[in-house]
Order: structure tokens, then sequence, then C-alpha cells
């Protein structure tokens, strides 16, 4: 069988065997390398006082501008829910309501009204100007009136006509 073919490869089969071994053998000879996943610091510590910083290598999975845009979409969801809450309390309170509960809600907004339109009254009249009354001319007086009164009908119109 070792002048068979192998289709793939062009090889007789005792041949591709044989470079099998070796990609095996080359590739188990190479270190194996080990990622790890904690550290142990054994340097001395002083006998006495602090013990000096070590430095920690920063490996972070996520990139800053996607833990910002995390943390900002957590925020907005978390105020869309306050807003949704406030909203479902809302329209709880409209679905029982009451004379006492309407009077409530409107009554604060009646006394802002109540007191600016009195403060709008006070600018008005404190920004109006004094009737300055100037006569020019000569004044004439009639002594002489003469009153006509004529009474009709079946009520009794009474209509003067001053002269």
């Amino acid at each position: 069988m070792d002048h068979l073919h192998t289709p793939q490869s062009g090889l007789p089969e005792s041949e591709a065997a044989a470079e099998a071994r070796r990609l095996i053998d080359d590739w188990a000879a190479r270190p194996v390398r080990h990622h790890p996943t904690s550290f142990r610091d054994d340097t001395e510590l002083p006998p006495i006082g602090t013990t000096p910083p070590v430095k920690q290598e920063d490996h972070r999975i996520v990139p800053a501008w996607a833990a910002g845009i995390a943390v900002a979409s957590i925020g907005v969801g978390a105020g869309i829910t306050g807003i949704g809450c406030g909203a479902w309390l809302i329209l709880q309170g409209l679905a029982s309501v009451t004379l006492y509960g309407v009077l409530a809600v409107t009554l604060p907004f009646a006394g802002i009204a109540a007191v600016a339109t009195a403060i709008g009254g006070a600018i008005s009249k404190a920004r109006s100007e004094t009737p300055k009354h100037i006569y020019e001319g000569p004044v004439y007086q009639h002594n002489e009136t003469h009153t006509t009164s004529n009474q009709r009908g079946m009520f009794a119109r009474t209509r003067n006509t001053v002269r």
C-alpha cells in the first residue's frame, strides 16, 4: 500500500504518516505558554512601616468609551424608569378624581394667579400717570336752566329735557 497516494497531499501513505509524526513532535517540543490568573508578590517586606507599592498592569477587556456609554445608558434607563413611575402615580391619582382632589391640585395655581394679578395691578397703577386737569379758556355759567318734564303712557314714563 506504499504505492497508493492520498488525494490531498500527493504523498504515499507512509510518507504522509512520517510527516504527520514529525509535525506533532515539533509542536510537542515547543514550550507551553501559561497565562497567570493571579499574582503573588514574593518581595521581602520591610520589618517596620508600610509596604511599598507594586505596579499592577492594566488589562482592561472593555475600552473606556464603551464603559462610559454603558454607565450613561444605565443612568438614562434609571431616569426614564423614575419618570415612568411618576407618570404612573399621577395617572393613578387622576383615575380617582374627587372634588377635594381637584381643589387641592388647583388651589395653589389659583393662589399664584391671584398674587400675579395683584402684582400686575399694582405695577400698572404705579406706572399710570396722574390725570392733570388744566382748563384753559373762559368759563360760562348759566343760571337760567329750563327743565321740561313730560309724563305719558300707562306706566308714566318721565322724560326730562334740560335746556
